[in-house]
């Protein structure tokens, strides 16, 4: 069964949100991770296209936005918004407004929420959908440490 996370930030922007999802993709890809980000339309993608080169001043993340012809062999992140064209099997972080079909596809699902009434308000239905279909849930508060 799917892992799945809950990263609460005490931030209210997206902005904030975005730059910590990029934080979590690093992390994961040192580890050897395969990464899909999850959004909701080509703008976003692009949104993260960018962080993603330039988050980090000293290194960037390999990636690449998502496309029906694209496949970079061994490229560790992707980006897109329907379904993965590649096999990852890792992690799947949802930077997307709704929860797709295919996230039982991943080892580990995270959602980032921030205190921002419209990403309160998915993230809570997210939360109770996959609480009511019994996954096992674990929150990461990081407003305990602010």
């Amino acid at each position: 069964m799917t892992r799945v996370d809950f990263y609460i930030l005490a931030d209210q922007t997206l902005d904030a949100r975005n730059l910590f999802i990029c934080r979590l993709v690093n992390k994961a890809v040192s580890q050897g991770q395969n990464v899909f980000i999850n959004v909701d339309q080509a703008s976003d993608a692009q949104v993260f296209d960018d962080l993603l080169w330039n988050f980090r001043a000293e290194s960037f993340v390999p990636h690449e936005i998502q496309h029906a012809h694209s496949h970079t062999q061994g490229c560790p992140v992707h980006i897109g918004w329907s379904t993965p064209i590649n096999e990852h099997s890792d992690v799947m972080i949802n930077a997307g407004n709704r929860l797709p079909d295919f996230f039982g596809r991943f080892s580990r699902l995270i959602e980032v929420v921030v205190q921002d009434d419209a990403i309160l308000q998915y993230t809570r239905e997210h939360y109770r959908f996959l609480s009511n279909r019994g996954y096992a849930i674990d929150h990461q508060d990081m407003r305990l440490g602010a």
